[in-house]
């Protein structure tokens, strides 16, 4: 009698030992394609509504359509396809997005383009709350905290580097090449993730909470809304930077100041890769306190350029790394419900961004730029202790 034994191939969580270095910086980069991809469009307001026809405040609905299809589509996408293997979902999401882009730069109907960006952002958000979960199953628990502020150093490149990319493109060529560009970066991420990426389970449906249940788990809550919080002290004075750089008289042009900024936040991220295993409290505390000094110099030196600049880079040090900060307390928090967890925090940032935009309008017709540093103060205050607050439940002393 002959009995045969099958085994099962071995999943990434069984068998990582070292590093998936490559596979992180192409999960990071299609980070920076997400974050790009949606905010883009503001720096090119006048060119698409000159090529298109139409308003500039149609255009503006390009960025709204993008984060509306990410609030509505994002949890109840993650939630129903939780049990999947997670490199054929996150591939499958990468090549939703890269058609859904591509006819937005094909477009010539405003109403289809409007639908194709909120396609967009529905597969963003897809991958926004797989993103974190996945690059962590792939990596060593070890070293953990470094895969995650590897994944998330996309995201602040895409905000300091995107929108000025995007903007020189549409008006050096046509604005449809900024759109055919990401396109373009996005395929070589996902096909270099197609050919080297590991992969790993999806969670099993006897350890699935509900969704109400995920949000109850003590902790996530208190995550989310340190997120929205910060997001809207940082959006509100970033979204509209152009107005507060006028009030100071400051010599300092957007784009120069911008990438002051973005140069910061990578500086920001290496410290988190650094310290984010071992030190994930303090980092997170230390951060919000930067954020704040920030905001601080940011209104008493505005008579300052030298002043501005430093403060510029005080402030991209304590965001740069926020993302996977953030990314790494709801990971930690959530368990094994990890990837709805983490599904929260698209829906968080993209509602902040929304509330910023109405915020920092609503304020610019009553007061002058330097209203805004007021905003991301109170704000920071605001997040800094609500991450005193939960700490104990919230933000583990170690990952």
């Amino acid at each position: 009698m002959t009995t045969t034994i099958t085994v099962s191939p071995p999943t990434a969580v069984e068998t990582v030992k070292r590093l998936p270095l490559a596979t992180l910086i192409a999960l990071a980069v299609i980070g920076f394609v997400l974050v790009a991809m949606e905010t883009m469009p503001a720096g090119l307001l006048p060119i698409i509504a000159t090529g298109m026809g139409t308003s500039e405040g149609t255009v503006g609905l390009f960025v709204s359509a993008y984060a509306l299809g990410t609030v509505i589509i994002t949890i109840p996408a993650i939630t129903l396809t939780r049990g999947m293997r997670r490199k054929p979902l996150l591939l499958g999401a990468i090549v939703g997005l890269i058609l859904a882009n591509s006819v937005t730069a094909l477009s010539s109907d405003v109403t289809l383009s409007l639908l194709s960006r909120f396609v967009a952002g529905a597969f963003s958000g897809i991958i926004w709350g797989m993103l974190a979960a996945y690059g962590r199953k792939i990596s060593p628990p070890s070293r953990a905290g470094l895969s995650l502020a590897i994944v998330s150093g996309g995201a602040p490149v895409g905000f300091a580097l995107g929108t000025p990319l995007g903007s020189w493109l549409g008006t050096t060529f046509d604005w449809r090449w900024a759109f055919a560009g990401l396109t373009a970066v996005a395929v070589i991420a996902g096909a270099l993730i197609a050919a080297i990426a590991p992969d790993a389970r999806g969670q099993k449906g006897r350890s699935r909470l509900p969704l109400v249940r995920v949000l109850r788990i003590p902790g996530i809550a208190i995550i989310l809304a340190v997120i929205f919080t910060w997001m809207l002290a940082h959006n509100t004075i970033y979204t509209y930077i152009s107005p507060y750089l006028r009030s100071t008289g400051s010599s300092l042009t957007v784009d120069v100041q911008l990438f002051i900024f973005g140069v910061a936040s990578i500086g920001g991220i290496v410290i988190t890769g650094a310290l984010l295993d071992r030190y994930p409290r303090p980092l997170l505390h230390g951060s919000a306190a930067l954020f704040i000094v920030a905001g601080v110099v940011l209104l008493v030196g505005h008579t300052s350029t030298a002043a501005i600049v430093v403060a510029s880079v005080l402030w991209g040090i304590a965001f740069g790394g926020v993302s996977a900060q953030v990314q790494a307390a709801l990971t930690t928090t959530g368990g094994d419900d990890s990837d709805i967890a983490n599904s929260f925090l698209p829906v968080a940032f993209n509602l902040a961004i929304f509330t910023a935009g109405i915020l920092g309008a609503a304020l610019l017709t009553v007061f002058d730029g330097l209203v805004l540093t007021v905003v991301m103060i109170v704000f920071g205050l605001a997040a800094l202790l609500l991450t005193v607050y939960g700490r104990r439940t919230a933000f583990p002393v170690r990952l």
